[in-house]
């Protein structure tokens, strides 16, 4: 459970204060960490020692003491030398190696029960149970922020996040599948909605921008509405987990999304397909959005954004008014709306997104729009 790196600097830093070689060894035999180069005799003893009922012992000159994890043992601590200064040594040994273990199980155990209240696998005794013993507060303000990331167990990414929010903080930062990191982060509910809001945005951009440049990897970002109990969490995951997909159909140019913030995009995404398809087939009859050219689609999408301006929309396409006009008028007749008349233009725009959710679906599926 501790890793070797950590155990071998632990006994390094004990040497070189008492000048007393160690070794830790776990319950089968294999050498772990040690600050001496002969080491093939420790073996054999360590296994015969694990099984004998005592809970220290001197053996062919070296001080063997035994570390517990839940009554089993998890390792033994050799300090060589057999005199009462070597016991003392090997007994601060055992303790600094006990509480390392105490502390990274309890690392292990808030990570376990991270993932299984955000994938809401625990009955709601278990959660305020797990969280007392955990030393996990359960009725502050939190909020899930799920990180995508392009390749599949970013232990890069995953390092940086960490980074970004350390373990000795409130957050907790776990991982449920390959490809997304999930922040559950402490909220301070002493600011008002609005700075609050802004404050959520202002993370999740940091969180890209510091992937972006130290990862060097393009990422999503979608986080939940702020809950204020534990057992809520995996609402907020869910609400999260929306948020990061709707936003990656709808809204592809933004990086960050927040589940509060979908607008349309979130009725849409919730449409049964085949609803979908029978809305499509009623707009455009036997035409789709796939079959205009870019031009054309390069038009609606900056009518669009320029609110129905068509004197605007021609400037910034660097074409005449009567050119852009002409192209409203020639779509008007392949589909039999005007968007320049604002109901139409709802239309056409709620139809084009629920093409692309369709074909977003349809891509997940494996099948063909």
């Amino acid at each position: 459970m501790i890793s070797n790196q950590i155990l071998q600097n632990t006994l390094d830093g004990l040497k070189a204060i008492t000048r007393i070689d160690l070794s830790v060894i776990d319950s089968e035999g294999k050498l772990l960490a040690s600050t001496e180069t002969e080491t093939e005799q420790f073996s054999m003893a360590a296994v015969s020692f694990v099984a004998s009922p005592a809970d220290s012992q001197l053996i062919q000159g070296y001080q063997f003491f035994k570390i517990f994890d839940e009554n089993q043992v998890e390792y033994v601590i050799i300090a060589k030398g057999d005199g009462e200064d070597v016991y003392q040594v090997g007994k601060i040994a055992s303790f600094q190696i006990q509480n390392l273990l105490v502390a990274y199980k309890e690392r292990f155990d808030k990570d376990n029960f991270m993932k299984n209240l955000l994938l809401d696998n625990l009955l709601l005794v278990d959660i305020y149970n797990r969280s007392k013993k955990l030393h996990i507060v359960t009725n502050v303000p939190r909020v899930v922020f799920i990180i995508e990331t392009r390749v599949e167990k970013d232990t890069n990414s995953l390092e940086i996040i960490k980074g970004i929010f350390p373990a000795k903080g409130k957050d907790f930062i776990t991982t449920v599948d390959e490809k997304n990191i999930i922040l559950v982060k402490e909220v301070n509910m002493e600011d008002k909605i609005e700075d609050r809001e802004l404050e959520l945005e202002k993370i999740g951009k940091s969180i890209v921008d510091t992937l972006n440049t130290e990862a060097m990897s393009r990422v999503f970002v979608g986080y939940g509405t702020i809950i204020n109990d534990i057992k809520d969490v995996s609402r907020s995951y869910k609400e999260a987990k929306m948020a990061l997909d709707v936003g990656k159909i709808f809204y592809s140019t933004r990086f960050v999304n927040a589940y509060s913030n979908l607008g349309i995009g979130r009725l849409i995404f919730q449409l049964p397909i085949p609803l979908c398809r029978l809305f499509i087939k009623e707009i455009f009859i036997d035409k789709t959005p796939d079959e205009f050219d870019d031009e054309t689609l390069t038009t609606i999408n900056k009518f669009f954004e320029n609110s129905l301006n068509v004197s605007e929309t021609s400037r910034q396409l660097y074409i005449h008014r009567n050119t852009l006009v002409y192209r409203l008028d020639k779509l008007q007749k392949g589909t039999g709306l005007d968007l320049r008349v604002f109901e139409d233009a709802i239309t056409f725009r709620i139809a084009l997104m629920v093409v692309k959710y369709m074909k977003s679906i349809d891509t997940m599926d494996g099948q063909a729009f």
